[in-house]
């Protein structure tokens, strides 16, 4: 990898040859398979590829992440109980195979617990040497601690993926619920301990961890770095992260210090929400404006995309993509990845610095605060009110002369999205949500201050 070059990182956005930093260390392969079994038509570019210093593994910048796949009804696993279409995501994992995708994500956790299962359904009918899995210790649940637990969960993980070795195997969520957490989840219980064993046996290829929340056990695992010699981390990257993640909740870790600590110690990185959960390609009319200006031809989503590798030190940048048409667009983004450049760098911060003018509410759509047990759909909530106040829709001023309208158009929108049942209002405060949330928002808050927003804007059409 190129992340050796000498290049400060911390002047990254100010050097003009950080592209070509980026580029160097990347390797492009061609693809003789022409068409794939699903007959869907083969991309003429080349995938872009980052080599792990550990293991020499190369990896294409796009992975694919195994936590939205589709289901029968057309809509993400996360957001109901639908059957998973494993035909249609044996399409998928055919594209993107044929395109250079060799890297794929998933959890005992994701889509209802049945990602692990699909995958190993779709990979194994390619040669284990021709993909990396990526699969996580997920024992959030107390039941699940214990040594005995923990290591039933590991070895289910390689049952349902069909295989007898993990290429890249992660404690999964470290920070969230502190050090404590750590501790009850792999510490106490010697699972550490035995991950390392596993990974000196060889049934563990890559050791590493993805990090949600509280900093210091972020900073206190890589302070053992000598001892456990991780392989990669995985972070939450992207460019309104990258300097605001903080401002947007104090307990969140601005991405630019999460990549530094990683780079100066030559630990690769794995990006998740690079798209901050969708937020990215749904952003505010202006700043689509901004950026189909810029580059009229390319999508919201791939500036996203591009930001996050165009990185030296990102190993690959994970997708969660539940249509074909994310599969395309991702696929045109980095067969091969146009780095950004300097100056581009800096006009994905100036639309940075115009998104935290909106007060949007950090939801990722990660589902990881259902099911309410009053029957709420928090993310809809959340995420209804982000659209419309991206889209201008959100106003409590009466000297608006389009607050009329926009009022019309947020209380119809939101019955739409959300059945009456299940909006704010009927949130009992119970805080059963909150704790799950790796964005750490106060979602009964967030709940409470939706439901008199929307009861103001009833009595005012009275």
């Amino acid at each position: 990898m190129d992340g050796k070059n000498g290049i400060s990182r911390r002047e990254f956005f100010k050097v003009t040859g950080a592209a070509g930093a980026a580029v160097a260390g990347l390797a492009a392969c061609g693809n003789d398979r022409g068409r794939n079994d699903a007959g869907e038509g083969v991309h003429t570019g080349q995938m872009t590829y980052r080599t792990n210093p550990t293991t020499g593994d190369r990896v294409s910048l796009l992975g694919f992440g195994m936590m939205r796949l589709p289901t029968v009804g057309g809509r993400s696993a996360r957001e109901g109980v639908e059957e998973i279409d494993q035909e249609m995501v044996n399409r998928m994992v055919d594209h993107a195979m044929a395109n250079g995708v060799n890297y794929f994500d998933t959890s005992p956790a994701y889509c209802q617990g049945l990602s692990e299962r699909a995958t190993g359904i779709a990979l194994s009918r390619y040669p284990r040497d021709s993909y990396f899995i990526a699969t996580k210790l997920s024992n959030f649940a107390v039941s699940t601690q214990t040594r005995e637990a923990s290591i039933a969960m590991y070895r289910a993980s390689m049952e349902e993926l069909q295989v007898d070795y993990l290429d890249y195997y992660l404690l999964h969520s470290i920070g969230s619920g502190g050090m404590k957490n750590l501790e009850d989840r792999y510490l106490k219980n010697g699972m550490l301990d035995f991950l390392l064993e596993e990974r000196e046996a060889g049934r563990i290829r890559n050791l590493g961890f993805s990090y949600h929340g509280d900093v210091g056990v972020f900073d206190y695992l890589l302070s053992r770095h000598d001892t456990y010699k991780w392989d990669f981390v995985q972070i939450q990257l992207n460019y309104l992260d990258w300097r605001y993640a903080k401002e947007i909740n104090p307990r969140n870790t601005n991405a630019e210090y999460l990549y530094e600590e990683l780079a100066k110690r030559g630990i690769p990185a794995v990006i998740m929400e690079p798209l901050l959960g969708g937020r990215l390609s749904n952003v505010a009319d202006n700043i689509v404006a901004m950026l189909k200006e810029r580059d009229p031809e390319s999508s919201v989503a791939s500036w996203a995309f591009r930001f996050a590798g165009s990185h030296p030190d990102v190993l690959t940048v994970l997708s969660g993509m539940t249509k074909m048409e994310h599969l395309e667009d991702n696929l045109r983004t980095y067969s091969p990845l146009r780095p950004l450049s300097g100056e581009e760098f800096g006009f994905l911060q100036r639309a940075a610095d115009l998104m935290m003018q909106y007060d949007t509410i950090p939801c990722n759509d990660c589902k990881y605060c259902m099911p309410c047990p009053y029957g709420i759909d928090i993310p809809a909530i959340l995420l209804h009110y982000n659209k419309c106040l991206n889209e201008g829709n959100v106003s409590v001023s009466t000297q608006d002369e389009n607050y009329r309208k926009a009022r019309r158009a947020y209380l119809v929108g939101y019955d739409r999205s959300v059945p009456k049942l299940r909006q704010a209002d009927h949130c009992t405060g119970c805080d059963q949500c909150s704790p799950h949330c790796p964005q750490n928002i106060d979602i009964p808050a967030e709940l409470h201050r939706i439901s008199e927003y929307v009861e103001k804007l009833k009595q005012d059409t009275l």
